[in-house]
């Protein structure tokens, strides 16, 4: 599913989810893979946060359905921006190793 950065409260289904899952942050790492970026970081939906420890972490090709978009304001626009730049930075830095790594095992 192709789709801009979803502004937070964005309300979402993953594919092969039953409950909805709400965007509560960007580009979050986790302890088991700290070398992998996920897209988003969201809580079940309408629970909320149940505890600290119990959130989830998933990419925009996950995700099934969009139910709702979340607030935008200019604010949350140029946070937005923000993130997009990270996301192509970190693209082009990845295609340029590949590049190399290519040319190196010609």
């Amino acid at each position: 599913m192709e789709h801009e950065v979803l502004p937070l409260g964005s309300i979402v289904l993953l594919k092969g989810g039953k409950k909805k899952v709400m965007i509560i942050g960007y580009r979050m790492r986790v302890q088991a893979e700290p070398d992998k970026i996920y897209d988003y970081c969201g809580c079940v939906f309408p629970e909320g946060v149940l505890r600290s420890n119990i959130t989830c972490v998933f990419n925009k090709d996950q995700i099934a359905q969009i139910f709702f978009f979340g607030y935008k304001n200019t604010e949350s626009n140029n946070f937005i921006t923000r993130i997009k730049d990270l996301n192509k930075q970190e693209e082009i830095t990845k295609n340029q190793v590949l590049h190399i790594e290519t040319l190196e095992s010609e």
